[in-house]
């Protein structure tokens, strides 16, 4: 179930404001917080971490514990103190000169439609990616080194990324 911020968003993307001012603050501020956790992790183990944020029995907004996954997947477990999912969250390993690590992948997109939840993704080089799986939109929150950052990460390699993906639009993107 989508919450009025997530309805906000919606609304700034049918008048042509940006979708970020409509992002919730709350959300994002979590977001840092759990990126700045287990971005370091990340890197070391050049494994993907990933979990769910949503709201507790009383209403917090809250991050469930990290799971470690593998070099280019993770699956959250059922999170114990979440009463309801809004988003789930993972990282993208260690940087392996590969641009692809900077973006959301399309199965990121799916995995997250599935669910019926959108999704944040933290790149090596330090961007933070909302997944909007309603309108199968990505857009990056904030860009390289707004968030830890691999140091082996070059950041000239992918002066080519945008800052927002329709689903289709990743789909080529990831063709090319």
């Amino acid at each position: 179930m989508k919450t009025p911020i997530h309805a906000l968003i919606c609304v700034a993307f049918s008048i042509g404001a940006s979708p970020l001012l409509a992002e919730s603050k709350a959300e994002i501020a979590l977001m840092k917080e759990v990126f700045a956790e287990i971005q370091p992790l990340s890197f070391q183990r050049n494994r993907e971490y990933c979990g769910y944020i949503g709201y507790d029995v009383d209403g917090n907004l809250v991050a469930s514990e990290a799971r470690r996954g593998r070099k280019s997947s993770c699956r959250p477990k059922d999170p114990v103190n979440i009463e309801v999912i809004i988003a789930s969250y993972h990282t993208h390993g260690a940087y392996n000169g590969d641009e692809g690590s900077e973006v959301p992948s399309v199965e990121d997109m799916e995995g997250d439609q599935a669910e019926g939840i959108d999704g944040y993704v933290a790149t090596p080089g330090g961007r933070m990616w909302y997944v909007d799986s309603e309108d199968m939109v990505i857009s990056q929150i904030c860009g390289v080194g707004c968030l830890d950052q691999d140091p082996e990460f070059e950041p000239y390699v992918d002066a080519g990324i945008e800052v927002s993906y329709t689903y289709d639009e990743l789909v080529t993107w990831f063709n090319e």
